[in-house]
């Protein structure tokens, strides 16, 4: 199958803003699917709420458009009543992270087969520029306009703190890596989590001064590095990409699947 076969063409043009980061994140993660060579028929893509959540409905394959925060726990009742299907999950900042953080730690914590894109763009963009978990400290945002003092979460951290057996940051600067990101978290067998850091020039970058989407994809390839680099050891400001964590554990739905067989045999 071509990148054409994996969409919905009818739905385009997309809603998102001129240099939003979601619609090349998209484009990524399409390409990702046919490099893998999968077939579309045994694709589910599950959202909550949010900017990155409108991608069910632009992908032609199985979708669950679903509520705010619960993304995670519609996509493992799908995975467990078919383990066969490959889930993707795509989530906000906010949609994975506030009202779904519960859901986001016991899916780590499970190892279930399935891959989270937390879309980090720092902000509540649909609803008008909230700040949220990602932000970070000193961001101008609608709910504080004379800005944040929480300290934000660290995806990574928190997804390989949890269990997550796959765990890896990129941006959509950085494509080709990302891609390769991509296909790695959705070929693991267990809980995949890939951050992707995403401009908002409409909310963040405009509030807080960082230009329009191009300045602000220049700013991801000047203030990011790879995990392990001699940059990252030197300026510990600069925001590392690539694999956190990546091992095999035992997936949920397999040892579900062996304590029901050996119910029926006792």
């Amino acid at each position: 199958m071509a990148v054409q076969d994996y969409i919905r063409d009818r739905f385009f043009p997309h809603i998102w803003c001129v240099g939003c980061g979601h619609g090349t994140a998209l484009n990524v993660l399409l390409r990702s699917v046919e490099n893998l060579g999968l077939d579309k028929r045994d694709i589910v893509m599950v959202s909550g709420i949010g900017c990155s959540s409108r991608m069910p409905g632009y992908v032609d394959f199985h979708s669950l458009h679903t509520l705010h925060g619960r993304a995670l726990a519609f996509a493992t009742g799908t995975k467990m009543s078919k383990p066969e299907l490959t889930v993707l999950v795509p989530m906000g900042d906010g949609d994975a992270l506030a009202i779904g953080g519960n859901h986001f730690i016991h899916a780590c914590r499970r190892n279930i087969d399935m891959t989270a894109i937390v879309l980090n763009n720092r902000i509540y963009g649909m609803t008008g520029g909230q700040f949220s978990p990602l932000s970070g400290p000193g961001v101008v945002a609608t709910t504080a306009p004379t800005s944040t003092y929480d300290p934000s979460f660290d995806v990574m951290e928190l997804a390989v703190g949890a269990g997550a057996s796959f765990a890896a940051r990129g941006t959509t600067y950085h494509v080709m890596e990302l891609q390769k990101l991509l296909e790695k978290a959705i070929s693991h067998k267990g809980f995949s989590v890939v951050e992707v850091l995403s401009p908002c020039p409409t909310h963040f970058g405009r509030k807080n001064r960082q230009g329009d989407g191009v300045e602000m994809f220049e700013w991801l390839k000047d203030n990011t590095v790879k995990v392990g680099s001699k940059a990252a050891d030197e300026n510990q400001e600069l925001i590392t990409r690539g694999i956190f964590v990546e091992e095999e554990r035992p997936e949920y739905c397999e040892q579900y699947a062996q304590i029901l067989e050996r119910s029926r045999e006792g």
